[in-house]
């Protein structure tokens, strides 16, 4: 019978251990292959660069004070991405620009109610060549930031730092079941948004992995 494979790699789990017996500098080395996803985690729900390099230091510092709680029950890049967004939706709270927001520029979508998506003539690949232009990372990342919150999470967690399904879930606290329903649904507004700006034509689900606005 095979051995279960550790949720967290040896290496962290050695990292975490010197840091608790007083080898404070190793943090660092633990949080390093961490940070791109922890800045792009709280800029999915924040949309603002300086709030979520702000928000992106808190939860780091937040990840030290609490690192005697982790207990690998979880990956720690999941155990660390937890705490960013709780911290990111936290500072999203207390920003009162965010309770002006109209209901109709983000209508909110019952998780068992279906997407309808727009009906365009043409659904055609666009060319792997217009994927590599400015322009069109440009109009992707306008188009994911006007994704409705919980659709931008699941949607960068998933198609951006590709995380599994569970892993997903796992940091958002919701069911795989409802990262599946997010993530289709995100990914047919963004469609919806972008198709038109190239005469209707959009990549295959497939191709999504091949996108990376950051």
């Amino acid at each position: 019978m095979g051995t279960t494979k550790p949720l967290v790699q040896l290496d962290e789990l050695t990292l975490i251990e010197r840091v608790l017996n007083g080898e404070q500098e190793c943090f660092y080395e633990l949080i390093r292959p961490h940070e791109r996803s922890i800045y792009v985690s709280a800029f999915a729900v924040l949309q603002n660069q300086a709030d979520a390099e702000e928000v992106g230091q808190e939860a780091v510092f937040k990840a030290f004070q609490r690192l005697y709680q982790f207990r690998g029950e979880s990956k720690f890049s999941t155990w660390m991405i937890q705490i960013t967004i709780n911290e990111a939706r936290m500072r999203r709270r207390k920003d009162r620009r965010h309770l002006y927001e109209s209901i109709e520029q983000h209508p909110e979508l019952d998780e068992g109610a279906a997407y309808i998506p727009r009906d365009f003539a043409d659904w055609r690949e666009i060319p792997s060549e217009a994927l590599q232009r400015s322009e069109f990372h440009d109009a992707l990342k306008a188009a994911i930031a006007r994704l409705p919150e919980k659709y931008r999470e699941v949607f960068i967690l998933r198609d951006v730092e590709h995380w599994t399904a569970a892993e997903t879930a796992a940091a958002l606290g919701i069911e795989e079941g409802n990262v599946r329903t997010r993530l289709l649904r995100a990914r047919l507004m963004l469609r919806d948004e972008l198709a038109p700006g190239y005469d209707g034509t959009w990549l295959t689900e497939g191709r999504w992995k091949k996108v990376r606005p950051w």
